[in-house]
């Protein structure tokens, strides 16, 4: 598996060489304590104050919906304010799951930054808290420029792509939200995959390698087949995202409009159970 999931002591030997992003509330930042040299990037920070379904700059010659993605230069000027480059290696945590770092790191992602640079802290701040050191001293912070490059190639998908995938046999379709959620309405055909069963409720971290696997194989989540993610705002995908990736998934899709987009779009909903 790659180097995306990375844990407490990779941080903990790497701290020197990374530049590390704490997205909690600024008030568990300050009180609770957060890992040294980390920075603050509040979650409510990189996103959206409301749902865009549709785009006119030139940086998205698709015509993709927005959804909850901040704006690049909104973007840009977060990062440079924190003292990040484009050139950092970047590792992400919070204090729920991973869900809300991985956010961050598919919207790091989709503004161009290196894959490869890119690290979500498996078990989220628990982990960490558990056999290392915290504090409350906010780190020298130098600002930077931070530059978005539009990256050759994106996972991202608009709401014509999604309505495609619902009849390509070759693509599986993937509700990552909650049963309840799911029964009162999905996208049609979609198979329900709820990213905590991903999780380990005790470790806060991903499940072993096998047991990873084996849901996913059980839920028809195959790696020889296109996996198109959607939930409501794209929190829940960005965590299945990334660790499908992890697991080497060839071909992965993200809706970034999710059901919100597809909502007020008028399109067709299944609902009731599987």
């Amino acid at each position: 598996m790659s180097e995306l999931v990375v844990s407490a002591d990779w941080v903990a030997e790497h701290a020197a060489e990374v530049c590390i992003v704490d997205v909690r509330e600024a008030w568990e930042y300050d009180g609770i304590g957060h890992l040294p040299g980390a920075v603050n990037v509040p979650y409510d920070s990189y996103r959206a104050d409301e749902h865009v379904t549709e785009r006119d700059d030139a940086d998205d010659p698709a015509g993709d919906g927005q959804g909850m993605l901040p704006g690049a230069d909104v973007f840009a000027d977060l990062l440079g304010s924190v003292g990040i480059t484009r050139e950092d290696e970047v590792v992400a945590y919070d204090d729920h799951h991973g869900s809300f770092a991985a956010r961050f790191l598919v919207t790091a992602e989709r503004y161009g930054h290196p894959t490869e640079r890119l690290h979500l802290l498996d078990g989220d701040f628990s982990a960490w808290q558990r056999g290392h050191e915290t504090t409350t001293d906010p780190p020298d912070v130098e600002p930077t420029t931070y530059e978005v490059v539009e990256p050759a190639e994106t996972p991202l998908v608009g709401l014509d792509a999604v309505a495609a995938a619902v009849d390509d046999p070759d693509t599986v379709v993937v509700d990552t939200r909650e049963a309840w959620e799911y029964e009162e309405g999905r996208i049609p055909g979609a198979i329900r995959l709820d990213w905590r069963e991903l999780v380990d409720d005790e470790t806060r971290g991903l499940k072993p390698e096998s047991e990873l696997r084996a849901v996913l194989t059980e839920r028809g989540v195959e790696p020889d087949r296109r996996v198109l993610l959607y939930c409501n705002t794209a929190r829940r995908i960005s965590h299945t995202y990334l660790v499908l990736r992890h697991l080497g998934y060839p071909d992965l899709a993200f809706y970034e409009g999710s059901l919100t987009e597809w909502k007020a779009a008028g399109r067709p909903l299944e609902t009731g159970r599987e």
